[in-house]
């Protein structure tokens, strides 16, 4: 008997081609979009172009239509503005900068989809994601493996996963580049096949400050920016409006460079300093999930890699008590940030990861 799978539709070409390879695999193929955007009267707009705007379904309906397999649209608009909306204002008015798009993968993909797959008797569930999942026989566990095309891997947001999902989840266009989809795509007749990628935070424009307005109906107070010494520079417009490592939009002329080096949400203050007082020799994370190992019994040498777009640097890893550890990077890194996250890696392996809480000067 066919294994069934339900596959997670975007509307955007990985995903369909997501579709049509696990078709030639001999699986039985069902499309799904997860309906996460709230109505129409609200005041959130899935942000055109976004993986779920209201034109992905007509998209990924298209798809399956052309793959001849059954789709539905599953509404996840509780879950979505509970475990990503309400988590991305929360972290922006305690000065932490989120990274929304892993809570998504983390309670929306990989959790509540996957569940309702399971109650409807099917297999597996499967993304388009850029990512490698493999069984080791000598560990006895699932790893989560960086994809063949390095340029287009998303392990950095998937290092949530547990072994139970991992085995419950497949991710085919890991062995695959993006050219090779694209071509897949083409000659499979997809109309999505020149598509463009969609954006990443897919609920908001870049108006951060009016949409947590909107969702809290609180005024953003304004505050002082200070400088490490403690000394006033001036006033800010309201904690939400910065991130560390920031230098444009301060909204104030010091007469040198002036980068944001610490948000401090409890006074109201944005801490401001010299590009060198931006780098930090390490960092505590918590909110731990580890997948090639059980624990971290001792010290730990890793690639570590604290933003999406960063690059992985040489650092050890210390436990540090229950769900934290301290990372000591080899050299100083720039604008280590809390709220977003810290993923490990051996190699092509992701050991695991966790929420930066704060920096290491």
């Amino acid at each position: 008997m066919r294994k069934k799978v339900l596959v997670g539709m975007s509307g955007g070409v990985d995903s369909s081609v997501t579709a049509a390879v696990l078709l030639e695999q001999g699986f039985d193929v069902i499309g799904v979009t997860m309906q996460i955007w709230p109505d129409t009267n609200s005041e959130i707009r899935a942000v055109e172009g976004g993986c779920c705007s209201l034109a992905a379904v007509d998209d990924a309906r298209r798809v399956s239509n052309k793959l001849n397999i059954p789709y539905y649209v599953m509404n996840f608009k509780g879950e979505f503005q509970e475990k990503v909306i309400d988590y991305f204002t929360q972290e922006y008015m305690s000065g932490r900068s989120p990274h929304p798009c892993i809570m998504c993968k983390r309670y929306l993909k990989f959790e509540s989809l996957l569940n309702k797959a399971v109650s409807m008797g099917i297999d597996y569930i499967a993304t388009g994601h850029y990512a490698k999942i493999e069984y080791d026989e000598e560990k006895g566990r699932y790893l989560l493996k960086k994809s063949n095309d390095l340029k287009k891997d998303q392990t950095y947001v998937l290092y949530n996963m547990t072994q139970y999902q991992l085995s419950k989840t497949l991710m085919p266009l890991g062995y695959y580049n993006k050219n090779e989809v694209r071509a897949k795509a083409r000659e499979l007749g997809l109309t999505v096949a020149a598509k463009p990628d969609s954006q990443e935070i897919c609920f908001v424009d870049d108006d951060y400050g009016k949409f947590i307005k909107e969702q809290t109906g609180q005024e953003i107070k304004e505050g002082y920016f200070k400088d490490t010494k403690g000394n006033i520079l001036g006033k800010h417009k309201g904690i939400i409006h910065y991130t560390v490592g920031q230098r444009k939009g301060l909204g104030i002329a010091f007469g040198k460079p002036m980068y944001v080096v610490r948000i401090d949400a409890v006074n109201n203050e944005v801490i401001l300093g010299e590009d060198t007082e931006v780098y930090f020799k390490g960092l505590i994370a918590g909110d731990l999930n580890l997948i090639s190992v059980e624990r971290l019994e001792s010290e730990t040498r890793v690639k570590a890699k604290i933003r999406y777009n960063a690059k992985e640097v040489p650092a050890t890893v210390y436990p540090n008590g229950e769900d934290t550890v301290k990372v000591i990077f080899d050299e100083p890194q720039r604008a280590v940030t809390p709220g977003q996250s810290v993923v490990f890696y051996d190699d092509d392996i992701v050991i695991g990861g966790g929420t930066i809480n704060e920096s290491i000067s």
